[in-house]
């Protein structure tokens, strides 16, 4: 398994790429939009779209980033980042697929959203030797936030809709 992990070094930031973007970026909009729509299938549909349309869009962004840094191969990272960020898409919208209560699937995505965080950063901290708990209060900290202010905002748009 080490082996595995050490093999995949090179390709751990575009991981975290998609990874962290994904989270962050998908809960901070399906929190917006349950507040705003209140409807867990539309949700589902437009965080689905929306996430699909945020992973083509960083994944073609890794492969110029690793194509100008010459240091991995370009597609490989691309696809490292988009397949991180659409499986994380793919987590965070079922409960809204499954459950009618948009409050019950927001919190049930939320809760996913800290298991993705919990295991990822124990892997990403043993595969760098450093500690999971300063890695992991960073990570959820900035999820909270944007989550935080994108129910505001989805809050402020049901006002003035």
């Amino acid at each position: 398994m080490m082996k595995k992990i050490a093999k995949n070094k090179d390709y751990n930031g575009a991981v975290v790429l998609g990874l962290n973007d994904a989270l962050v970026e998908l809960s901070g909009a399906l929190v917006g939009l349950s507040f705003a729509l209140a409807q867990s299938k539309v949700i589902a549909t437009v965080g689905l779209i929306t996430g699909f349309a945020a992973a083509l869009s960083m994944a073609a962004s890794e492969y110029l980033s690793a194509k100008e840094d010459n240091r991995k191969n370009p597609i490989k990272a691309s696809a490292y980042t988009g397949m991180a960020y659409i499986l994380a898409v793919i987590v965070l919208v079922i409960p809204y697929f499954i459950l009618s209560n948009t409050y019950y699937a927001t919190a049930t995505m939320f809760a996913l959203v800290v298991l993705i965080i919990a295991g990822f950063t124990k892997y990403d901290s043993k595969l760098h030797n450093e500690r999971f708990g300063s890695k992991f209060i960073e990570m959820l900290s900035i999820t909270i936030a944007v989550s935080v202010i994108s129910f505001l905002f989805g809050m402020l748009v049901k006002k003035l809709v």
